[in-house]
């Protein structure tokens, strides 16, 4: 049985992050620097949230099909086997979410930051259906 709560507590953080990034009425008090700094966050947050994911995926996948069955795939494969187990709904949409989690660590420009907001305001609610999907399969 998986312990959930750092995957429950990631998803929390950034859904939180999240919300206060996409607050208008505190966005107009703040400035440009602390809207820049809450945006930072919620991306932050974005790429921790879902190496947490990825990973509980694969401890779910290797205590239900077999360690030697998922060790060593590439990410489209584990995603491909998670979307069999109805863990996830799009394999397309998760390599995404890697894809941007990839861009964020290699390199930083302000369009590519905001590609990424954006790709992790998608990614939150993905990111709660897994934990529901894990939480009620936790055997």
């Amino acid at each position: 049985m998986l312990q959930l709560e750092s995957l429950q507590k990631a998803i929390q953080s950034l859904k939180a992050v999240l919300e206060r990034a996409q607050d208008e009425e505190l966005a107009a008090k703040i400035d440009d620097i602390t809207r820049y700094a809450i945006k930072a966050g919620a991306i932050q947050n974005f790429e921790f949230t879902y190496e947490l994911s990825w990973k509980f995926m694969k401890r779910w996948l290797e205590n239900s099909l077999g360690t030697t069955y998922v060790d060593g795939v590439s990410r489209r494969e584990l995603f491909r086997f998670a979307a069999e187990n109805r863990l996830i709904e799009d394999v397309d949409q998760w390599m995404i979410y890697h894809q941007a989690r990839n861009i964020m660590s290699h390199t930083y420009n302000e369009e590519r930051a905001e590609e990424v907001y954006a790709i992790a305001i998608i990614f939150a609610a993905d990111a709660e259906k897994l934990l529901h999907q894990i939480e009620a399969h936790n055997d």
